[in-house]
């Protein structure tokens, strides 16, 4: 097997090293992100091949599975009598106590356990926390309809079938089929006018009628509706969770007594209006969330309880290994933390608790990874960033984000409004300035 995996390795490690040195020569944009787009089509083919390779026995009939799970009422499409919305899942009975279970194991562990402030924040939202948030400027994909139906599809999706598709045509040429390899390695960098030049440059039409497609188009992935019945105040139901508990973060700190370090957590629904849902419950347009919000002193980003999880032995893929074409090292999570792997040991206590937390609701700890965001793919305002990744029938799919977001949320929103989002800290002696 490793010797099947080797050159691929190889050629990520190769990839790696090119991206690393265009960095340090201060290579244009273009030619960063043409670098890092074909590292990442190389680390695609590389866990393809391994998932490939893996042992049949692991292997899980998913039409069979998801067809018992609705036929014993786990969850079903909701408004199925009406022909059913495509992303929308109503749950039954046992779906319903599975996800109780669930959460009720969730609060048990962090909440409590933790002793953390839950709230319960309005899903509707007015547009300025979002603007300010950067939602309604940038939380959107860019999507195509058929010109006589109007379904809709997400732009780069299609694009990227339709080329699939065409590299397995006989008559294609290799020189072609290269060429259509490198449009699909560029496909996350491409601007609306070039995905606009590239479907008429291959000809893409709806793969369900043949029809003709319009121009893409950006499409704003949140659902918009208007607060009040005279229409003037624009909102959007939540993308997500987090944004009350920063809102709500000078009352969180008072009702602590204005004492740092402490943490906020709310379970509730998000909603994202997904241009085509697929694969199942993964990808909906309604969703629980559990999410929880440590704030501390970014100064001391020390937890004093790591050494609770410091010992836990955990299956990390580092953003090294990942640009270096090496596999996930199972490490000791205070070894991660001493050696720089994980930024802090804040952000590794909570790594620990996740994994206890996701082991414990019924996961495997052999089908159980955390995974580094490589440096080109983290957040603006992310410190270090890891998912929890959990190997199913779809390949690895993250089920939790652990991140250290430092104060960039609380900034934002406290020059948008005026509103000191900080806390106070007493010091041992005066500062001079």
């Amino acid at each position: 097997m490793e010797e099947i995996l080797a050159p691929l390795r190889e050629a990520v490690r190769q990839q790696g090293d090119l991206v690393q040195q265009l960095k340090e020569k201060g290579a244009t944009e273009q030619e960063m992100s043409k670098a890092v787009a074909e590292l990442k089509a190389k680390k695609k083919i590389l866990e393809a091949k391994e998932l490939a390779l893996q042992s049949k026995d692991d292997t899980v009939d998913r039409v069979k599975m998801e067809d018992t799970l609705k036929r014993r009422f786990f969850y079903d499409q909701a408004f199925a009598i009406y022909g059913g919305v495509s992303g929308l899942y109503d749950f039954g009975p046992v779906g319903c106590a599975l996800k109780n279970n669930i959460l009720q194991i969730w609060r048990q562990h962090f909440i409590q356990e933790e002793q953390i402030l839950e709230i319960d924040c309005t899903m509707l939202t007015p547009e300025p926390v979002l603007k300010t948030s950067g939602h309604v400027d940038k939380f959107a994909d860019y999507m195509v309809k058929d010109a006589k139906t109007g379904e809709c599809y997400r732009a780069d999706h299609l694009l990227k079938a339709h080329l699939k598709k065409q590299m397995q045509d006989e008559k294609c040429s290799a020189e072609k089929a290269t060429e259509m390899e490198d449009v699909i390695t560029q496909m996350d960098n491409y601007t609306q006018q070039e995905l606009s030049d590239l479907f008429v440059k291959y000809n893409v039409k709806s793969p369900s009628t043949g029809n003709d497609l319009t121009a893409p188009i950006s499409f704003n992935l949140m659902f918009q509706t208007s607060i009040g019945p005279g229409g003037n105040m624009p909102g959007y139901l939540r993308p997500e969770t987090a944004q009350g508990m920063f809102l709500n973060f000078k009352r969180l700190l008072e009702f602590n007594q204005g004492k740092l370090p402490f943490g906020a957590a709310q379970i509730g629904n998000s909603f994202r209006n997904e241009i085509s849902p697929r694969s199942g419950l993964i990808r909906v347009r309604e969703f629980t969330m559990a999410e929880i919000e440590h704030f501390v002193d970014p100064s001391d980003k020390v937890h004093p309880k790591f050494s609770n999880v410091a010992d836990l032995e955990i299956l990390l893929f580092s953003s090294k290994a990942q640009t270096s074409g090496q596999s996930a090292q199972i490490m000791r999570l205070g070894d991660a933390v001493e050696q720089g792997v994980i930024n802090n040991s804040v952000l590794g206590y909570f790594i620990g608790r996740i994994y206890l937390y996701l082991i414990k609701a019924g996961l495997s700890k052999d089908k159980l990874r955390f995974r580094q965001h490589m440096e080109n793919e983290m957040a603006h305002y992310a410190c270090d960033c890891w998912d929890a990744e959990s190997l199913t029938s779809y390949g690895w799919i993250e089920i939790v984000g652990c991140a250290d977001r430092a104060c960039y949320d609380l900034s934002c929103h406290s020059r948008a409004t005026g509103v000191p989002l900080v806390a106070e800290k007493p010091l041992k002696e005066p500062i001079s300035f």
